[in-house]
């Protein structure tokens, strides 16, 4: 049930995926980068209590909510981290893999932005 693509197009894929987040939203991402790993670590799916197979994408960094008024030039960037390996695993086609990278982009965004895993599922 695997579909795989290379990491140039599923990176493409993930700009995509961003640019289709409503422009109210998207002005609001500041000091973001979205980036892209095979497979989770061990200590990142350990911090969200998931297995390391079963990890699409996660956040890291203290987000919109969490963004103090004066923001240093130097401060390391937020970051939504995608992999790809575990998402193609779940995924038959390349309209699955579109959809699964889009869902996945708009749930760490929501994290970006201080919702809950709790709050993120009213909406998915």
């Amino acid at each position: 049930m695997s579909y795989h693509v290379e990491r140039p197009e599923f990176e493409h894929l993930a700009e995509e995926a961003l640019k289709s987040i409503p422009k109210k939203y998207l002005r609001n991402l500041r000091n973001l980068t979205v980036l892209v790993e095979d497979q989770p670590g061990d200590e990142d799916a350990e911090s969200v209590g998931v297995q390391k197979d079963q990890l699409l994408g996660l956040f890291k960094g203290t987000g919109y909510a969490g963004a103090g008024f004066f923001e240093t030039p130097a401060a390391l960037p937020d970051s939504i981290i995608l992999y790809q390996k575990n998402i193609e695993a779940i995924c038959g086609s390349a309209q699955e893999l579109v959809e699964e990278i889009r869902i996945t982009i708009v749930h760490e965004v929501g994290h970006y932005f201080g919702l809950s895993d709790d709050e993120l599922a009213q909406y998915e």
